[in-house]
């Protein structure tokens, strides 16, 4: 059954015309812009990206950067694709990271209660990334020192390996934290450092995105869009720029 409205007019023809006659005002008195050559803006003009000088550690102690630095060259080993973990900067951006807001979680609800949930529920416990890597790692040292009677970083290939192994399934359990919370937390931020923009301390001269052929933070690809099945081989671009263009300048 119809709802008139008016002279006669079912409330659905009301709308639409309305409607139509919204997008025809909007359509006529605001035309479309192609910005071309330079952007009108700043790139994080009002949220800039956090990030620290490229030497030193931030956060870590020079013996936590020594075994993160360890850890991240086996989680990604050097290869005929790629240099190592620690090559590609991954212990640096972990360390940035960690002395930045992400460390502390300073962007995500940390109050009580803390028990345990369900793989569906995501992350539940009541440590933030800085005291997961701090305990974590002084947990994986003492392991270390007790098992083999050297530090991880000290460790031949395979015993690090080994020792990985471990902590993944939960076969080796640390005493002050769960070690397979740890892992998970160091696989994470190491793929982030490895493919992450190099303006975080990461990816070092853009080597995953070589890698992967993946051309980075381009404004836009409309000069590609209708180019199909064709290799580009576009250069990788960060949000900073080629590292080439700096030596230009």
């Amino acid at each position: 059954m119809k709802e008139k409205s008016g002279a006669g007019l079912s409330r659905r023809q009301v709308l639409l015309s309305s409607a139509a006659a919204f997008f025809v005002t909007l359509t006529g008195s605001a035309g479309a812009t192609i910005i071309s050559g330079a952007t009108p803006f700043k790139p994080f003009d009002y949220n800039p990206p956090e990030t620290l000088g490229p030497a030193g550690w931030y956060f870590f102690s020079p013996e936590e950067g020594k075994t993160v630095e360890a850890l991240v060259s086996r989680i990604v080993p050097a290869d005929d694709l790629s240099v190592s973990g620690k090559d590609a900067g991954c212990a640096t951006f972990i360390d940035r990271q960690l002395a930045g807001s992400y460390g502390t979680f300073e962007r995500l609800y940390m109050k009580g209660p803390f028990i345990p949930g369900t793989i569906e529920q995501g992350d539940q416990s009541e440590l933030v990334p800085r005291h997961r890597y701090r305990i974590g790692l002084a947990d994986l040292n003492e392991h270390c020192r007790t098992t083999f009677g050297k530090t991880f970083a000290e460790l031949t290939e395979a015993d690090q390996d080994k020792t990985i192994s471990g902590i993944e399934t939960g076969d080796i359990a640390f005493r002050r934290i769960d070690s397979k919370m740890f892992f998970g937390q160091l696989l994470t931020n190491t793929m982030e450092g490895f493919f992450s923009d190099p303006i975080y301390g990461g990816n070092r001269d853009m080597v995953s995105w070589k890698m992967i052929g993946f051309p980075g933070a381009r404004y836009d690809y409309r000069d590609y869009i209708e180019r199909h099945n064709e290799k580009l081989d576009l250069p990788p671009l960060s949000i900073a720029g080629r590292p080439e263009w700096k030596t230009k300048g």
